[in-house]
């Protein structure tokens, strides 16, 4: 499946559960794990998990390997990485204070799916 059509089941996927704050950020050239990665905010961790959960069961019912997860149990900050695809699930604090769209965008293209706090 080419990388834009994930692309896509990834964002809808986050937005059913609604995630905001959603980014992608091109990394390639810029990391040797993946291609894109895409950022989310869940206002609590229950919403965290729950973004996260229908990530992964959206993600199998489409036949998109995960390689992995992390996070499930906190629901602070969950990581799904889907290869080419890293998807970061955290609430605004501790996004706030990673800051990853600074560290890995900055000379990268971002681009901003939706910018609305629920």
């Amino acid at each position: 499946m080419e990388i834009d059509k994930i692309k896509d089941i990834v964002i809808n996927a986050l937005e059913d559960i609604k995630g905001f704050q959603i980014k992608v950020i091109n990394v390639r050239g810029k990391s040797h794990f993946t291609d894109i990665m895409v950022i989310v905010s869940g206002n609590t961790a229950r919403q965290v998990k729950a973004i996260g959960s229908n990530l992964i069961t959206t993600a199998r019912e489409h036949n998109i390997e995960i390689i992995g997860s992390e996070g499930e149990q906190q629901g602070e900050w969950m990581l799904i990485d889907l290869g080419d695809i890293v998807v970061h699930i955290m609430q605004p604090d501790i996004r706030d204070f990673y800051n990853l769209e600074k560290l890995w965008g900055e000379d990268s293209p971002e681009v901003i799916v939706n910018d609305v706090s629920l």
